[in-house]
């Protein structure tokens, strides 16, 4: 190996991770804005109503996120082995699997809105405001899919400045419309939801606008009557991916729900307390994912021209750097951590409550970076069999450990939830060196 490489490999990971971090922060602020713009008003309830109605809209769509993910890494792959016609069938195959999905969901409000809500165990005017923001976030899931895929579309060929200008082009509308919903026009609950449905509809058009004028927009629209796009054997390849990364996902955002229904049980200071740290805990989770999304295009690429030595150095790059990251932003965290608790409420229970559990907001950066990584490494290397088995193993344990640890309230709520990435890291490089032999076997 040529042993200047790391500088440039280096260098390459921080051309796609910083403008990831940029576009993941910006998304991150779709949930801060909101969760600051409710608490401005004082009131407990609507804002464990608005931190139970986000995470109801999280569990929903985030099982579907494998759109983007599988929609970067196959993007990815083809671009590594210089395959232009298998760029435009993934935009192609990925869009029809985000319309009829988000078609099946319309179709299964009536029930599916009701059953989730009941499930969180909201009560009283909790479930009622939080069903008013769900019934009205509920009608922007097929936007909200179909911006997953041309997202996905985008990174998988490194355009990831033109994704991070939509973003802050689309959150900062977000931002002025809460502040006008809720606080100039004091709809509540019901503005912070008609926000994000807006914000959502402006984002689609303006990556619709991205992606029409890129070169690969007519491969796709010509693959979409082309037989070889709907062939079996593509076709199985394509649904055993989004199979195993939807699996995954919804072991993920099990543990999320199981998360946010623990704080609903223990009453709505404690829920609304969690809703703020699992906000901070998102942003830090937003800008350490730029490192994950640098991993999925840089090795799905690698994975592609079938370069091993490249691939290892991409590894180890992306964990030294998101490591160093995850110090830093642990390190902010500990310093400015008693000024954001208060800034994102001013009732003094929940502020207080806040304050309490914010230690462990500090600690999940540097216990979570290296699953963030990995997480990149094996969705851009195809790896999503053995990605989906480490997952479960990670959730059977979590569960064990949120039994062992009930008694400690929700101390031990946190302490499993922190454990739980740190196992899901774990088995991921116990796996990590067996993978790597056999996809480079031939090579």
């Amino acid at each position: 190996m040529n042993p200047r490489q790391p500088v440039p490999i280096a260098r390459l990971v921080w051309a796609i991770a910083l403008p990831a971090m940029a576009t993941n922060v910006a998304t991150a602020l779709f949930g801060l804005a909101d969760m600051w713009a409710i608490g401005r008003l004082g009131d407990a309830s609507a804002q464990g109503a608005v931190e139970l109605g986000a995470k109801y809209m999280m569990g929903l769509l985030n099982v579907f996120n494998f759109l983007r993910t599988s929609t970067v890494a196959l993007t990815a792959q083809a671009a590594g082995s210089r395959d232009d016609g298998a760029r435009g069938q993934t935009l192609t195959r990925a869009m029809a699997v985000a319309l009829g999905i988000g078609g099946l969901l319309i179709l299964a409000m009536p029930w599916a809105v009701p059953f989730g809500l009941d499930m969180l165990e909201a009560q009283g005017k909790v479930m009622a405001d939080a069903r008013a923001y769900v019934g009205i976030r509920y009608w922007a899931s097929p936007v909200w899919l179909t911006n997953c895929v041309l997202v996905g579309w985008l990174i998988g060929q490194r355009q990831v400045r033109q994704v991070l200008a939509v973003e802050v082009i689309a959150n900062a509308a977000h931002i002025g419309l809460d502040l006008l919903l809720v606080l100039a026009i004091h709809w509540g609950v019901t503005g912070v939801a008609w926000a994000t449905f807006g914000s959502e509809l402006l984002k689609l058009a303006l990556l619709g606008a991205v992606v029409a004028r890129h070169p690969g927009f007519g491969e796709a629209l010509s693959c979409a009557g082309d037989r070889t796009t709907w062939r079996r054997d593509a076709l199985a390849r394509f649904f055993a991916l989004n199979r195993d990364l939807f699996a995954r996902t919804v072991l993920l955002t099990t543990a999320l729900l199981i998360f946010a229904r623990s704080g609903a049980q223990a009453g709505p200071v404690t829920l609304a307390a969690n809703g703020i740290l699992f906000q901070l805990f998102m942003l830090s989770t937003m800008i350490l994912d730029g490192f994950e999304s640098a991993a999925q295009v840089l090795c799905g690429e690698a994975i592609g021209a079938g370069n091993r030595k490249r691939m290892e150095a991409i590894i180890r790059a992306a964990l030294a750097w998101g490591g160093a990251t995850g110090m830093v932003v642990t390190l902010l965290y500990a310093v400015l951590g008693a000024p954001l608790a208060a800034w994102f409420s001013t009732d003094p229970q929940v502020v207080a409550a806040t304050l309490g559990y914010f230690g462990w907001v500090i600690v999940l950066p540097l216990v979570g970076v290296a699953s963030f990584v990995l997480d990149g490494v094996f969705v851009g290397a195809g790896w999503t069999r053995a990605m989906l088995g480490t997952m479960s193993v990670a959730m059977a344990l979590y569960l064990l450990l949120l039994w062992l640890l009930h008694p400690l309230g929700n101390h031990g709520l946190w302490t499993a939830f922190a454990l739980f990435f740190a196992l899901r890291a774990l088995g991921q490089f116990l796996v990590l060196p067996r993978l790597t032999r056999r996809s480079f076997s031939a090579s």
